[in-house]
C-alpha cells in the first residue's frame, strides 16, 4: 500500500457522513424544514467532536523547524518503540518514513474517522470513536547508528557524532532492548491517544519495519505545591528540575540544535542527538534506606525538592559555599551531574524522562524504573561526560541501565510536501 493511500481513502469516505461531516465543518447544526427555525439534531460524531474540542483540542506542530516532542512540554503518558528496517532496499525504509509522516501528521493535527463498506477492513482502528482528537500528541522520529551500515547506503549520509549507545561500568545491557534502526517517541496526556498512534503507525509501516523493543511510561500526577513544581519519579524524588531553560533559544542553540555551521552532514542543521536509557528501579530496597541517606544521595529535600539547605526547589545549591560538601555532600546526585562551574553549564541536557512500570519480574520483584530520555547536540561531550562523573554517586547500588540507545532526530518536515528524513534520500 502507498504511503498516502490509506488516508486519502479515509478523507474520500467522508462524502458518507453527510450532516455529520457538514456539522463539523461549520461547527453548528443546520436548521431544517421547523416553521419554528429549530436547530437540527446534532450527529453523534459532532457530539463526540464538541466534547473533544473542550477536553483534548490542543494540537502540537508538526512541520517547522524542530521535532515536537523535544522541548515540547511533556505529556502524560509516551510509548518510546525501537524499529529494525526489514525492507529490501532503500526505497522500502523511504516509503515507511514517508508512511510514518503522513499518518503522525494527520494523527498530530486531529481527524474524523472515516466509513468503508462493509466487509472491508476498517480505515482507522477507531478506539478513540468517531473523533481522532489530537489530545497535545507528539510523534518524534529518530534514527540509530545501525541503520548506516551498509544494507542501504547510508554510511556517507551518517550524523558525526552518531554512534551506538556507549556501555558504562555499571551497565548491564540486554542486546534486545538496546539499540534499533528507527525510534518513536510517541507523547500525548491520554493512554488511549498513545495505544490509538502506536497501532496506526505500525499498521502503515508493516512489512517494512519490526518492532525491536518497546517501553511505556508515565509521568506522576502534579502535586505541588507550586504552579512549577516538578514532578516526582519513583524513587519519590522530583525529576527533571535543573533542566536548561526550554524558552531560551539561545541556550537551546548551544546546548540541543545541532546548527548549519558544525552540522556533520549538512543534512543534520536543525536536529538533535537522542538518549534513551532503561533504567531499573530497585524501588523496595530503596524503600528501606532512611530519609536521610536518600536525601543525602540525591542532594536535596524528598519534601520540597530544594537542594538541601535550602528552601524552594529551584533554589541555587550555592555550592561555592560549601565546598567540602558539609551541606551537600561532594558525590551527591545534583552536584556530580552539574556543580554550577561554567565548563559543567556547557555540558548540561535537556531531560525528558518517564517512568515506567512493568509488573514483576520472575523473582517476585517490582520491575519499575525510568525511561530516560534527553537531548543534547553532543552526546560524547554532554550527556556522556555527565554519565562518567555519576558513575562514583552511591545511587549506583539502587539502579541497573538495562537497555536503551542512541539516536539522532532530524529537524521537522518543513511542509506537507516534505517528510522526516527526507535529507537521507
Amino acid at each position: 500500500m502507498k504511503p498516502l493511500s490509506r488516508r486519502s481513502f479515509l478523507r474520500g469516505s467522508l462524502t458518507a457522513l453527510g450532516a455529520g461531516g457538514a456539522g463539523l465543518a461549520a461547527g453548528t447544526g443546520a436548521a431544517s424544514g421547523d416553521a419554528q427555525g429549530a436547530t437540527a439534531p446534532r450527529s453523534l460524531q459532532e457530539q463526540a467532536r464538541e466534547i473533544g474540542l473542550r477536553e483534548l483540542n490542543v494540537r502540537l506542530p508538526f512541520d517547522g523547524v524542530h521535532q515536537s516532542g523535544v522541548l515540547t512540554p511533556k505529556q502524560n503518558q509516551a510509548s518510546v518503540i525501537a524499529l529494525d528496517c526489514i525492507a529490501p532496499d532503500r526505497v522500502g525504509l523511504f516509503e515507511a518514513l514517508q508512511a510514518i509522516t503522513t499518518e503522525a501528521r494527520l494523527l498530530t493535527q486531529g481527524e474524523p474517522v472515516g466509513v468503508t463498506e462493509i466487509g472491508e477492513p476498517p480505515p482507522d482502528s477507531g478506539i478513540l470513536g468517531s473523533y481522532n482528537t489530537p489530545d497535545s500528541l507528539s510523534v518524534t522520529v529518530g534514527f540509530g547508528a545501525s541503520l548506516f551500515d551498509g544494507r542501504f547506503g547510508l554510511a556517507a549520509k551518517r550524523p558525526a557524532g552518531l554512534t551506538a549507545m556507549t556501555p558504562f561500568p555499571h551497565d548491564e545491557l540486554d542486546p534486545g532492548i538496546t539499540g534499533g534502526d528507527i525510534i518513536l517517541q510517541i507523547c500525548a496526556n491520554q493512554p488511549d491517544t498513545v495505544a490509538h498512534t502506536v497501532r496506526e503507525l505500525m499498521s502503515a509501516v508493516a512489512g517494512r519495519l519490526a518492532i525491536r523493543w518497546k517501553l511505556d511510561g508515565f509521568q506522576l500526577s502534579f502535586r505541588g505545591p507550586h504552579p512549577h513544581s516538578s514532578r516526582r519519579n519513583l524513587f519519590a524524588f522530583r525529576d527533571g528540575t535543573g533542566n536548561p531553560d526550554p524558552n531560551d533559544t539561545d541556550l537551546m542553540n548551544r546546548l540541543i540544535w545541532v546548527d548549519q555551521r558544525s552540522a556533520s552532514p549538512s543534512w543534520t542543521a536543525g536536529g538533535t542527538y537522542m538518549v534513551v536509557r532503561r533504567i531499573r528501579m530497585f524501588v523496595e530496597f530503596w524503600d528501606r534506606v532512611g530519609m536521610l541517606e536518600q536525601e543525602q544521595m540525591i542532594g536535596r529535600d524528598r519534601v520540597t525538592g530544594a537542594p538541601l539547605g535550602g528552601t524552594h526547589e529551584f533554589e541555587n545549591p550555592d555550592y561555592a559555599q560549601d565546598p567540602h560538601g558539609h551541606r551537600i555532600p561532594l558525590n551527591a546526585h545534583i552536584r556530580l551531574a552539574n556543580n554550577r562551574t561554567p565548563e559543567q553549564k556547557a555540558e548540561r541536557i535537556y531531560r525528558r524522562g518517564y517512568s515506567y512500570d512493568l509488573g514483576a519480574d520472575a523473582s517476585g520483584n517490582l520491575d519499575q524504573g525510568l525511561m530516560f530520555i534527553a537531548f543534547n547536540r553532543d552526546t560524547r561531550s554532554q550527556y556522556e561526560r555527565i554519565q562518567r562523573r555519576l558513575e562514583s554517586e552511591p545511587m549506583i547500588d539502587y539502579i541497573k541501565p538495562v537497555g536503551g540507545g542512541y539516536f539522532f532526530v532530524p529537524r521537522a518536515p518543513s511542509g506537507p510536501a516534505d517528510w522526516i528524513g527526507s535529507g537521507l534520500a
